[in-house]
C-alpha cells in the first residue's frame, strides 16, 4: 500500500505535522456549517466570514466535502490564518481557524 495518502496525513502536512492543543473550554467566535456544499464554496465562505472576524477571533468550520481536507489546511496557509485543529467523526470534517491577519 505505498503511495497510499489518507486524509490524516495530507492534514498532517498542511499543518506542519503537529496538532495544536486546544482548550475545552475555548468558544469559538463564530461557527460555518459548510455541510452539503461542494468545492470551492466551503474555503469561500470561510473566507469571507474570517473578513467579519477580528483579529485573535475564531472560527469553527464543519464540512463533509471530501476536497475540504485539502482546501481548508491549504487556505489556512496560504491565506496566513491559523489552523488551529482539524478533525473528522463520522463524516464530518471540523476545523478550528484563528484569524491571524
Amino acid at each position: 500500500m505505498t503511495g497510499l495518502v489518507t486524509r490524516q496525513c495530507v492534514t498532517s502536512l498542511w499543518t506542519g505535522g503537529h496538532k495544536a492543543a486546544i482548550s475545552r473550554n475555548m468558544t469559538p467566535n463564530d461557527t460555518l456549517d459548510a455541510c452539503g456544499l461542494l468545492c470551492p464554496l466551503p474555503v469561500l465562505k470561510l473566507r469571507k466570514r474570517l473578513k467579519s472576524l477580528s483579529i485573535g477571533e475564531t472560527i469553527t468550520v464543519q464540512a463533509d466535502d471530501p476536497a475540504a481536507v485539502i482546501d481548508v489546511p491549504h487556505f489556512c496557509a496560504e491565506a496566513g490564518q491559523e489552523l488551529l485543529s482539524a478533525t473528522e467523526a463520522n463524516g464530518i470534517q471540523t476545523y478550528v481557524i484563528r484569524r491571524t491577519v
